[in-house]
Formats: C-alpha cells, structure tokens, sequence
C-alpha cells in the first residue's frame, strides 16, 4: 500500500523504521535526505558506491504539501503517514484519465443494464425480494443497510488476502462490482420511502432549521468522501492502496468517513422528522462505527508503529485530538485544503444539491 514517510529505494540500507534527524532542506514536491553514520564521518564518494558496503547509508522522502496554487510548505517532520488530497497537475498522465472516462462510462453502462433499467436489470427484482421480507418500511431500510454493509465491509477485511490471490486492481473491480449496486439500491429505496414513516417531529417551516441542515450536509461531504484523494486508484487505473493519510481533515479525525455519515444522518433524520429517517440513520452510523473498529485493525495490521504513532495524535471524535493537544496543527494548515480534491468535493457537493429535483425523479421513475 502506499509507503510511509521513510521510504526504501536502491540506496538504502537501513529498514525504513530507523529513524534520525534530518539534515536536508526542502526544496520540491518531494525532497530526498541522506542520513550518515552518526560514527562515521560522511564521505562524498560513499554516497553512491557500491565499494564500500559497510557504510549505512539512508535515503528517505519527506513530504511536502503542495497546494493547488503551487505553493509548497514543509510541513511537520515527525509525519510518518501520508500527505493527503495531494495533487500535482506535472506528475498527471492524460492517457490515466481517458483511460478513467473509458472505465467511468463503462461501468455506468453496465450498471444501468444489469441493475437499474427495470426491464433488464436485477435492482427491482432484489428490493422486491427484500421488501417481502416485511411489510415496515423501516425494517426493510434497515435489512438493505445490513445486507450493504455485511459485504461492503466483510469484502474490506478479505482485502489483503484476496489481492494476493487476484491481484489489487481485479479485486477493486470485483469490490466495486458487488458493492456498488447494492449502495445505488439502498440509497433508491430511501429516496422513494423516506416520508413514509411515522412523522416524529416536523421542523421544516422553522425558521433558520433549512439553512441549518443545509450547512451541516455540505460540511459533511468534506469528510465523507475521503476516497477523491485518487480517482485513479477508485478505478483502477492506478493501482488501489490501503493509505494511512495524516494531513488536511485527518487531523481533525482519523475517520472522516465515520464522522461526515453521523452528521449528514443528524441532518437528514431533523430535516424529514419520521421513523424512515430514524431507521437509516441507525443503520448508517452502525455500519461506520463498525468501520472505526475494522479500519484500524486493518491499517494497524498493514502498518504496524507507523499506525500506532499516527493514532496516538489523532483522535476518533473530531477535534479531540487538537483539544487536548495530541495533534499539533502547523502554520497555515488551511493550505492542506486548497487542493484539487478538496475543490472538486466543493463543485460535486454543490452540484449534487441543485440535482436533488433530478435524483428524486429518477428514483420515483424506478418504482423500487
């Protein structure tokens, strides 16, 4: 998976957890350091010879966040995760994103074909089959977010043997292609029963409750959808990794996804105020606080102390760990969020609100 902030290459000889001060001065995207011998004194031409193999000699990468606008900064060297939503336009292969666009549309195509047109597809047959199972639109929520869940996260924590077996990039298309219309069901059945429970509450005509909602929707989406850090790996055009990311919003939690679910449910279960609502909601958070557990067991797993020092400074419930002072924000750490995925979250968030009319329409058009 992606590689932790002492990175090994043809010059190292010493394993990656040994750590030493840096004497190098950032000056790139990525900058390379050379750590001596502390008993040794450095020669300039052991640096790179093969001639002298008793001498250790380290090559390590620091990380630095570069922001959308060019601009680099050096940041916390301690960092032995990754710099996350890191995006540089010069590293970008246009063959990687048309290869994206190709796949993108393919699996759109195949999606509607084999799930959602009725008249072809299977998604209607399985809501039909699950919705027999209970006449409460508040059961069959909750078994659609069960049946979701059980082989979204069962099919994550078979991840490393799986990739062993298949490969990374087979195993995200299979991944994808079993998780990805069970997610598009669940999210149809709502849209189309979500006033359909018993209304508990009813605060819609007052006044400020709708800009309240509004905000909390669009901050959540910021930590919801983490996996825009790369496209490419989502669809495999680059191969997918398990990355321990430590900059930009995992400051605030180590998980971002758990935390943008639990505040897009709260908004969601005021703004409609019925039973519907309640039921997804408690799914949902269920499922990602199921998540918290599994996500570090599988990142402690893969990384060992690097994970462990990475948790110690950072924090399940946001901001904890800023609070109590284990996480240590740098200068201008708003910098860590002027990236391109950050920016395209902002544009698919703002886009998908002035869309609900549209989503609405088509998941009524379904009839699930």
């Amino acid at each position: 998976m992606a590689a932790p902030l002492v990175l090994s290459n043809r010059f190292s000889s010493i394993p990656h957890k040994t750590r030493h001060r840096s004497l190098s001065q950032p000056s790139s995207l990525v900058s390379t350091a050379i750590f001596m011998n502390p008993i040794q004194k450095p020669n300039k031409n052991d640096l790179f010879s093969s001639k002298n193999p008793s001498k250790e000699v380290l090559i390590s990468r620091k990380f630095i966040a570069c922001t959308s606008v060019g601009d680099t900064e050096a940041k916390d060297s301690s960092l032995v995760g990754e710099d996350s939503a890191e995006f540089d336009f010069k590293e970008q292969k246009i063959s990687s994103w048309i290869y994206f666009t190709v796949i993108l549309g393919v699996v759109l195509f195949v999606l509607n074909v084999v799930w959602i047109d009725n008249s072809s597809g299977y998604g209607k047959a399985f809501i039909e089959a699950v919705s027999g199972l209970s006449d409460s639109h508040e059961v069959v929520m909750l078994i659609l977010i069960l049946i979701f869940a059980s082989v979204h996260s069962g099919m994550a924590s078979f991840r490393d043997t799986a990739e062993k077996i298949i490969g990374e990039r087979a195993y995200r298309v299979l991944f994808a292609g079993i998780s990805l219309p069970l997610a598009v069901s669940t999210v149809v059945y709502f849209i189309n029963h979500r006033y359909d429970g018993l209304q508990l509450w009813q605060v819609q005509n007052v006044s400020g409750v709708h800009q309240l909602v509004w905000l909390a929707n669009f901050i959540s989406f910021f930590f919801l959808y983490p996996s825009t850090f790369n496209l490419l790996e989502v669809a495999a055009v680059d191969k997918p990794k398990l990355h321990l990311w430590e900059t930009g919003i995992m400051r605030i939690t180590r998980h971002p996804q758990m935390a943008g679910q639990v505040i897009w449910c709260l908004a969601h279960t005021i703004w409609i105020g019925n039973s519907v609502a309640v039921a997804a909601s408690v799914g949902l958070i269920a499922h990602h606080l199921f998540g918290v557990w599994n996500g570090d067991r599988r990142l402690a797993r893969r990384y060992g102390e690097d994970f462990e020092t990475v948790k110690a400074r950072t924090s399940i419930v946001p901001f904890a760990a800023i609070l109590d002072g284990r996480q240590k924000l740098p200068k201008d750490y708003y910098r860590e969020f002027i990236r391109l995925p950050y920016l395209t979250i902002t544009a698919i968030t703002l886009g998908a609100y002035f869309a609900h009319p549209l989503m609405q329409a088509a998941s009524f058009n379904l009839h699930w």
